[in-house]
């Protein structure tokens, strides 16, 4: 699923480790990340813990998406910042799933995010009702 999502290689993010219900994401940020502020823009954080979970919760087989996500914002992440994301797999019961990322810089937490993932029951490699 990764080596497909351009939007997240396109901002440099690489995958690292990835194993069943577990996905090490990385990603430097860079000037056209940060904000007004001069800190590293929500969204951008957001995004990498995202991929992650995305990683994470599609490692079971079918194309798994995402049902609702949150995030807390613990410390600001700045210009040339690496932030790597770690997810882990909670839960799973039936087509349903809840995931952690902790998005981190070093030892520091810069942010948490929790997933809840849905499988869509199709595998990788059927496409889309709507494009058949």
């Amino acid at each position: 699923m990764f080596a497909a999502d351009e939007a997240s290689r396109g901002l440099g993010i690489e995958l690292l480790e990835h194993g069943e219900g577990t996905a090490v994401l990385r990603m430097t940020v860079t000037s056209a990340m940060v904000n007004g502020h001069g800190i590293a823009h929500g969204g951008y954080v957001f995004l990498l813990a995202d991929t992650a979970f995305a990683c994470a919760c599609n490692s079971h087989g079918p194309v798994t998406v995402a049902a609702g996500a949150d995030i807390t914002f613990v410390a600001p992440a700045h210009e040339g910042d690496v932030l790597v994301a770690r997810a882990e797999e909670r839960t799973r019961y039936g087509r349903s799933g809840i995931y952690d990322v902790s998005v981190l810089r070093g030892d520091e937490t810069v942010a948490e995010f929790r997933g809840r993932s849905r499988s869509i029951g199709r595998t990788p490699t059927q496409a889309p009702k709507e494009s058949r």
